[in-house]
């Protein structure tokens, strides 16, 4: 199978980018400086450079692979951005990049389709804590209204796609499967990089989430009381707090 990630030099991609070759996968990571993903070329990895901004670009990127990953975003400080815009990367990267990326496939006749969004938008909206939602409206209120419309561009793309939504993300080194679920389920409210890698090169090579918005937590540690060892039953750990 031939997958392109755009956006690979971001946890989520760089990690996506690692599973797919694990699987024995031919990956093409696509980025404005691929070379910061901190791997060589080889017979399984190409790296492109480019701008997903840019139609062009993305076309020639995306040609001749049997499925698409995006995983774009803004890696710059949030309350940096929220008052001063971003430095480097264009607010609406998400929306634009992904309507680009949707341009390519629909003209070249591909089909699948998996792009990260965040746990709290689309589907899951009106599951976010008071907190969460603070935090949205305050810090992240553009980028989150971009994201929103990365989430419409692609239910209406008639792709077969999947919307990957992560919780919380973090740069622990777990690359478990995560805890997933179709109607927006959690379990901890936050997830590894590496565990969500792990599910966008899932999502890829699956037919199993298609047309679904997908929650991705973290896993919950089980604690066992006496009580529960003598009866034989684990009570899981209440879900942790966001970060």
């Amino acid at each position: 199978m031939k997958v392109v990630v755009i956006g690979s030099t971001g946890g989520s991609g760089r990690a996506a980018v690692r599973e797919l070759l694990a699987a024995g996968h031919e990956v093409t990571a696509f980025a404005r400086r691929p070379d910061r993903m901190g791997l060589a070329p080889s017979e399984k990895l190409r790296l492109v450079a480019g701008d997903a901004t840019d139609p062009a670009d993305v076309e020639r990127a995306v040609l001749g692979h049997d499925a698409v990953v995006v995983t774009l975003g803004i890696t710059e400080n949030a309350l940096r951005v929220r008052l001063l815009g971003p430095a480097r990367t264009p607010i609406d990267v998400r929306s634009v990049g992904t309507r680009n990326v949707i341009a390519a496939m629909r003209k070249h006749g591909m089909r699948k389709l998996v792009v990260q969004t965040s746990y709290g938008v689309g589907a899951t909206r009106g599951r976010l804590g008071l907190l969460d939602r603070l935090f949205f409206e305050l810090i992240l209120e553009p980028q989150i209204a971009d994201t929103e419309q990365q989430d419409r561009e692609v239910r209406e793309s008639e792709l077969d796609w999947v919307i990957v939504q992560p919780v919380h993300l973090t740069d622990a080194e777990e690359r478990e499967m995560p805890l997933f679920s179709t109607d927006g389920e959690t379990g901890k409210m936050s997830v590894s990089r590496g565990s969500v890698g792990r599910f966008l090169a899932e999502a890829a090579q699956s037919s199993a989430y298609r047309r679904a918005s997908v929650a991705v937590s973290g896993q919950r540690a089980a604690r066992a009381t006496s009580a529960e060892e003598e009866s034989g039953f684990r009570l899981l750990d209440p879900v942790a707090p966001s970060e």
